[in-house]
């Protein structure tokens, strides 16, 4: 995801009701999000779809990963072997 820029991206709502085309097609283009604000606080994000799910994907991944982490730190793990079997019983369905 691309960083954000303030002095870019932040609208206000009532612009966005009058450019929503325009603004969207920034998105897109940019990868940016744009912050929406409402008298003058911040209200809302809107991103492109695609920047969200790869997004989400990682953080998905991320959490995944720290569960391991905190089992291995609890010493609630596996041998290599047993492991392997238990995947290819997954995979094998």
């Amino acid at each position: 995801m691309a960083r954000i820029r303030f002095s870019e991206d932040l609208t206000p709502i009532s612009d966005f009701r009058v450019r929503t085309a325009e603004i969207v097609a920034k998105i897109k283009l940019t990868k940016r999000p744009v912050i929406l604000t409402q008298r003058g606080r911040s209200a809302a994000v809107l991103e492109d779809i695609h920047e969200y799910e790869r997004r989400a994907e990682r953080l998905e991944l991320l959490e995944t990963v720290l569960v391991g982490l905190r089992a291995a730190e609890k010493g609630a793990v596996v041998s290599h072997s047993r492991a392997m079997a238990e995947l290819d019983k997954v995979l094998k369905g």
